[in-house]
């Protein structure tokens, strides 16, 4: 072949493939942003990456480094890779609890306030709290989550309204006739979860500040009785102390259980595994710890981050924006069941089908949850809490006062670290 009819043949095949070896890559074509987050089972994550590469018209590509499915190997992956100041990552997902840790390292870059404003508007005020660290937003807040209390319609009239009702209707109906409750209670980041959702609600907090231990005896103490008296009561299931989400669910679909406390995907599984179960299944407000006030549900979600030490940070803020935009958002629910991060999204078709009869309760839940601590040092106060509480089978529901003074002293030390690499 001559030369310029080899050049031409070139310059056809890139013109018709993008971004082949030889074709110029990223020097002569849309940039290639590497975006960093957990597996999603529905491939809601293929979907919104594959828009908003479409939506920018060749200015980028994003291509998928998919996390594993565990929180704390997640984490563990990107510390390594941040610690290490690795430029091949360009988006962050990140889990609701890394924001300051990430920020205070320098690891992520704070939005700029005219994109904060654009990707801040209509979002839940726990969630923004989430994703601030120092009052600045450092991730956008791409979807959020939160637990509801999930009953037995067929053995339950009435929901309760406080963990101590809930446990005397579970140990009047006995554990022959579904009197159990489900919960996340193994010595993992759901335990957490749990401890902070029951001192929240019981108008208490585990920090007051980013290095400021709280933990209040009389809402802590409060707290703490109500774990001990479930997890030592005929309501507490066999597995208490090993359980997780997905056990927690297959108690529930069994038939075993007439409550648990879950996150929203529960029903969608029931429905598929157990519809039987499903049929009776309703939603409540998680339980309040305090009588005559509202809980506090758990919150999760993921917010977005664009790492500092990208090559394509202007990129990849576009991206970003793109990625949490509205749209976006209700194709993660619709492909995930992951709730929205905006509150007005509520009001849309796709989140009542997703969420049916029960989006309302989503939208307060999420409205009036209660975040864990906002802290760099955050893994070392959820580990100071596990430690300190797990089994919760040792906590005297008569007498909280001894584990609740380790729990202040385990906190106390661990909030006063930097962060753990």
């Amino acid at each position: 072949m001559k030369p310029a009819k080899l050049l031409l043949a070139l310059a056809v095949a890139c013109a018709g493939f993008g971004l082949l070896p030889g074709c110029g890559g990223d020097e002569g074509g849309g940039k290639t942003l590497r975006w960093f987050i957990a597996i999603q089972p529905g491939g809601s994550i293929q979907k919104v990456a594959e828009t908003c590469s479409q939506q920018s018209g060749g200015r980028y590509d994003i291509k998928l480094e998919l996390l594993p499915a565990d929180a704390s190997q997640q984490r563990e992956q990107l510390v390594r890779r941040l610690g290490a100041q690795d430029d091949s990552i360009d988006l962050i997902g990140m889990d609701v609890v890394w924001t300051a840790e990430f920020a205070n390292a320098g690891w992520v870059e704070p939005w700029k306030p005219r994109d904060a404003r654009e990707v801040s508007r209509d979002v839940f005020g726990p969630v923004l709290e989430t994703a601030s660290f120092g009052e600045k937003l450092y991730g956008a807040p791409f979807n959020s989550n939160t637990q509801l209390l999930w009953y037995r319609g067929d053995l339950v009239k009435k929901p309760p309204v406080t963990w101590n009702e809930m446990i005397d209707m579970a140990e009047k109906l006995g554990p022959d006739n579904g009197g159990q409750i489900q919960v996340q209670a193994n010595r993992y980041e759901g335990f957490m979860v749990w401890v902070n959702g029951m001192i929240e609600s019981a108008g208490g907090q585990i920090l007051s500040g980013p290095e400021e231990v709280s933990l209040d005896p009389e809402p802590t103490d409060e707290a703490l009785a109500a774990i001990g008296r479930l997890s030592n009561s005929s309501a507490a299931p066999a597995n208490l102390t090993t359980s997780d989400e997905d056990s927690s669910r297959l108690g529930f679909e069994t038939g075993e259980s007439a409550f648990m406390v879950n996150y929203t995907f529960a029903y969608g599984s029931a429905l598929e595994n157990a519809p039987q179960i499903a049929k009776n299944m309703k939603a409540a407000r998680w339980p309040t710890v305090k009588p005559g006030t509202r809980s506090r549900p758990p919150l999760g979600g993921f917010n977005l981050g664009v790492s500092s030490y990208s090559k394509n940070k202007d990129l990849a803020f576009e991206a970003g924006k793109c990625l949490t935009a509205p749209q976006q958002q209700l194709t993660v629910t619709k492909l995930d069941g992951l709730a929205p991060a905006r509150s007005g999204l509520y009001e849309t078709k796709v989140v009542r089908q997703v969420f049916p009869g029960f989006a309302d309760l989503v939208r307060d839940s999420i409205e009036t949850a209660g975040p864990r601590p906002v802290t760099p040092a955050y893994q070392d106060v959820s580990l100071a809490v596990q430690r300190s509480l797990h089994p919760p089978d040792k906590i005297d529901p008569e007498d909280p006062g001894p584990t609740a003074d380790e729990l202040r002293d385990n906190v106390e030390r661990g909030v006063k670290r930097k962060g753990l690499l």
